[in-house]
């Protein structure tokens, strides 16, 4: 099945139907998908700069310049990709019986003296980003650095050749 920007702006919105879904995971991926994925994740935000690789459903690597920086949907910019762009981002902690309750019903939630939930927003525009659930005492956890030039030139067989 040979997917187009429809297909992947479906998949994007959630609104694929089981069957084709399934059949969209199952198949040998096309040459193009990623292209056609970065194309349509860059028709759905407001600024120019050319997204390299997407680090979750609102953010991005992109290319700033001769920069490469973490930026959210709505453009606010967390800074250079190789830093944890989550220590910028406004961070909530639950970590009481009571902050607790209001996502799990009771009894069914964590000890908070053994883990709490952290959960990060963009503070340009709100939006969820991620969420931790780590023993209290842990670090904030850098998910993901990853090698863009050896993705390029490696996966894509393409350079992503900065300005």
């Amino acid at each position: 099945m040979r997917i187009d920007e429809k297909a992947i702006g479906d998949l994007i919105d959630g609104i694929t139907p089981w069957p084709q879904l399934k059949e969209l995971m199952s198949e040998h991926k096309d040459e193009g998908r990623f292209r056609i994925y970065l194309a349509v994740r860059q028709s759905r935000v407001p600024w120019k700069e050319r997204i390299l690789l997407p680090l979750g459903e609102h953010l991005s690597v992109v290319e700033k310049g001769t920069e490469r920086i973490v930026k959210c949907d709505c453009g606010h910019e967390f800074g250079d990709y190789r830093e944890n762009w989550k220590l910028s981002a406004l961070i909530y902690v639950r970590n009481t019986e009571e902050q607790l309750r209001e996502i799990y019903p009771t009894g069914m939630g964590s000890d908070p003296a053994w883990m709490e939930i952290r959960e990060f927003y963009c503070p340009g525009c709100g939006t969820q980003l991620e969420v931790e659930a780590v023993p209290p005492w842990y670090p904030i956890v850098f998910d993901f650095l990853p090698d863009i030039d050896a993705f390029y030139s490696e996966w894509l067989s393409d350079p992503p050749n900065l300005k």
